[in-house]
């Protein structure tokens, strides 16, 4: 809204309120040779992270990422969302938005396996992964969660700031569907648009 030629017609956690929206990836055989610098990555991110949730670091941030290695734009045409400033070009404007990105806060680094498992059940419901997959065993595999802890306690993240499950428990999106990872199928059943053949 900045330069007068977009709005916002949704925010993306309006539709799915806190949900997962970048990941962070090593190769497990580089983790294995590795453990020490894959440990300092991660802490890095999870101070980055930190930092970037902090209100008085959110103009600095939006200078950074505005630039042409990154996002190409005047930083003023990114700062309102960042600090949770969503106009819907409609003469509605809403400060301090509850869907305001998250970097930190409410868990949002913290790689859930729930959250792994919507995004196999979802590639079980095009068709990408076939449905017998056995999705607990392939996120054991790949999920690393551990990893994320033992880097939050190095760096003396606060008891309050680890999740205390594994799991955020039942998602339920903007059509009200519910995605439980305790019922994958039952999710799956209850959506009406699917592939079919």
């Amino acid at each position: 809204m900045n330069q007068k030629i977009g709005f916002t017609a949704p925010t993306t956690g309006e539709l799915w309120k806190d949900h997962p929206e970048k990941s962070f990836a090593m190769r497990a055989d580089w983790v294995d040779a590795h453990p020490k610098a894959a440990k300092a990555l991660l802490m890095a991110v999870q101070e980055a992270a930190q930092w970037c949730d902090r209100d008085e670091n959110k103009q600095e941030m939006c200078d950074i990422v505005a630039k042409r290695e990154w996002f190409k734009v005047p930083a003023q045409d990114i700062i309102g969302r960042a600090q949770g400033r969503i106009d819907y070009g409609t003469g509605k404007v809403v400060e301090q938005s509850p869907h305001v990105m998250k970097f930190w806060r409410d868990h949002a680094s913290y790689p859930f396996p729930s959250h792994d498992l919507w995004f196999i059940t979802e590639d079980q419901r095009w068709r990408h992964l076939p449905a017998d997959l056995d999705a607990k065993a392939l996120i054991a595999k790949v999920n690393r969660e551990d990893l994320w802890r033992d880097a939050a306690r190095t760096l003396g993240v606060p008891a309050d700031q680890i999740p205390a499950s594994t799991s955020r428990g039942p998602e339920t999106f903007f059509d009200g569907k519910v995605f439980d990872p305790e019922k994958p199928s039952a999710y799956l059943a209850s959506l009406a648009i699917k592939r079919i053949a």
